[in-house]
C-alpha cells in the first residue's frame, strides 16, 4: 500500500504516523503543473491525501493530475482522501440568489472520476446528498466521535449545556450530538441579505445560565457564528464555544474571532491551522488524522469502516 501526499491539506505525515512509516512515496511537483511519481505504483493501492484549501485551485488540479499519473502508471487502485471537499458549498442552484449559478460539486465530483480516482474518502460533507453526485463509492467520515470526546475532556460543566446550531441545516447535526451527550439543543434561524452577510437571527431554544455550544461543519469568515455568540450572550449563556469540522477562516474571520465572546474556536486540522492559531490564541484543533488513518487501514484490508461513525480509533 502507498499513500501519495500532495503539497498541501492535513499533514500526512501524521497520517503515515498512524499506518506505516515507510508507505510514503516520493512525489515531485512543479508549480509549471508538473508532476512526476518519483518510485513505482503498478499493481499498488494508492491514496493520495489532498485537502480543499489554500491554494483550492492549483491543489485540486494538482490532485487531479496525481490520480491520473498514478492511473496510467497501472496502480490497481486509487483513492483520493480528501479531508475538506472542495467547492462543497455550491452543491445546487439557490432560487433566491441566482438561478444561473453552478453547481460547482458535481463538476468536482465529475472531475475526480475522469481524472481515474476509483474511491473517495472525505469528511463532513456540506451536504451528504454530494455522495450522490459520484458514480463511484464515497466514504463520508465524520468528526463527530472526536467532537463528543473532546467536549467531555475540556468542557468541565458539558452536562449543563446546551448544543446549538447557528443554522436551521445544522439541525439533524446537533441532535445527533445532543442526544449523544443527553443534554438539550437550540438553533438560530438566520435571514442572509446575501452571501457571507447575515440580516437577522433568531434563537429557538433555551440557554439561560448554560454553557452554550456552537456547532457547525464549517467557518469562512466567521460572522454567523459571532453574530450568534452575541445572541446566546445577550439570551443568558454563561459561557460560549464554537466547534467547527472546516476551519477556512478567510477575510476577517481571525479579528471577528479576536473580538468575540468566544472561550475557545475548536476546529479539526482537516485544514491546516499553525498560522492561524498564532494569530488567534482562542483557536484550538481536534487531531483528526487517526480517523483518516483508519479509514484507509480498513479501506485496504477490506473492512468496513461504519465503526468509525460513532468511534475515535485508539
Amino acid at each position: 500500500m502507498y499513500s501519495v501526499s500532495s503539497s498541501a491539506g492535513i499533514s500526512v505525515h501524521y497520517i503515515q504516523e498512524e499506518i506505516n512509516p515507510k508507505s510514503l512515496s516520493k512525489v515531485k511537483c512543479w508549480r509549471a503543473s508538473l508532476v512526476e511519481i518519483g518510485e513505482s505504483v503498478r499493481g499498488e493501492d494508492v491514496y493520495i491525501v489532498q485537502s480543499g484549501c489554500g491554494e483550492i485551485n492549483d491543489n485540486l488540479m494538482e490532485l487531479l493530475i496525481m490520480i491520473n499519473a498514478c492511473k496510467i502508471a497501472s496502480a490497481s487502485r486509487v483513492t483520493a482522501v480528501i479531508p475538506c471537499f472542495p467547492y462543497a458549498r455550491q452543491d445546487k442552484k439557490d432560487k433566491v440568489r441566482d438561478s444561473r449559478a453552478p453547481i460547482s460539486a458535481k463538476l468536482v465530483a465529475n472531475m475526480l472520476s475522469v481524472a481515474g480516482a476509483d474511491h473517495i474518502i472525505t469528511m463532513d460533507l456540506h451536504a451528504s446528498q454530494i455522495q450522490g453526485f459520484f458514480d463511484i463509492p464515497v466514504d463520508n467520515l465524520y468528526a463527530e466521535p472526536a467532537v463528543l470526546k473532546w467536549i467531555k475532556e475540556n468542557i468541565a460543566e458539558w452536562k449543563n449545556c446546551t448544543i446549538v446550531s447557528p443554522d436551521a441545516g445544522g439541525a439533524k447535526r446537533v441532535t445527533s450530538i445532543a442526544d449523544r451527550l443527553n443534554v438539550d439543543f437550540a438553533l438560530i434561524h438566520k435571514e442572509r441579505k446575501k452571501a457571507n452577510e447575515v440580516d437577522r437571527m433568531v434563537l429557538v431554544g433555551d440557554v439561560k445560565d448554560r454553557v452554550a455550544i456552537l456547532v457547525d461543519d464549517m467557518a469562512d469568515t466567521c460572522g454567523t457564528i459571532c453574530h450568534a455568540a452575541d445572541k446566546l450572550v445577550s439570551a443568558g449563556a454563561t459561557k460560549v464555544y464554537a466547534i467547527l469540522t472546516h476551519g477556512i477562516f478567510s477575510g476577517p474571520a481571525i479579528s471577528r474571532i479576536n473580538n468575540a465572546c468566544f472561550e475557545a474556536v475548536v476546529v479539526t486540522n482537516t485544514i491546516p491551522q499553525e498560522d492561524k492559531m498564532k494569530q488567534c490564541p482562542k483557536i484550538q484543533v481536534i487531531d483528526i488524522s487517526m480517523i483518516l488513518a483508519e479509514a484507509i487501514r480498513r479501506t485496504h484490508n477490506g473492512e468496513s469502516v461504519s465503526y468509525l461513525f460513532s468511534h475515535v480509533p485508539l
